[in-house]
């Protein structure tokens, strides 16, 4: 794990000046640290786009990946409620990756919560790529780079 901490470290500062994107990084971080098999648990809504992540990972890893609704939990059962949707199972895309023996997890837009038990029940390192943000279209940074200004709770603040 000490060895791991170091390759990620060494592996930032080199990138940090090449100014490449994630994607790279992940990429360069996994080769370096001798990985194989990487995981990706990624939120339904994002099909299309976890699939082109995999055929990218493909070309250099063993990639498994999962969607949020892995083993169709009916929602009605968790909440005791006659719902028919399916919920998310977090803890099950954890261990579908764990079975399959990843090494690192990729977090693909998952829901707050939903991400944070992803990352608690793998087994294997976790980075995310896309980050779940609904008013952004998933780029919560936008937040802060509208002019020099926050709204929260309808109410601009001036920076």
């Amino acid at each position: 794990m000490v060895r791991l901490f170091w390759i990620s470290n060494l592996i930032s500062l080199n990138l940090m000046y090449l100014k490449h994107i994630k994607m790279d990084e992940i990429i360069s971080y996994a080769q370096k640290s001798g990985m194989k098999r990487i995981g990706i648990a990624y939120c339904i809504s994002l099909q299309k786009e976890a699939k082109k992540l995999k055929l990218r990972l493909a070309e250099q890893f063993e990639v498994y990946s999962i969607d949020c609704k892995y083993g169709k939990i009916p929602s009605g059962e968790l909440l005791g409620t006659e719902s028919k949707m399916l919920s998310c199972n977090p803890a099950g895309q954890a261990e579908y990756l764990a079975q399959n023996y990843t090494e690192l997890n990729i977090s693909f837009g998952l829901c707050l919560g939903h991400d944070n038990i992803f990352s608690q029940k793998s087994k294997a390192p976790v980075t995310t790529l896309v980050v779940k943000d609904r008013k952004y279209k998933n780029n919560p940074y936008k937040e802060f780079e509208v002019k020099n200004e926050i709204i929260y709770d309808n109410k601009t603040l001036e920076l």
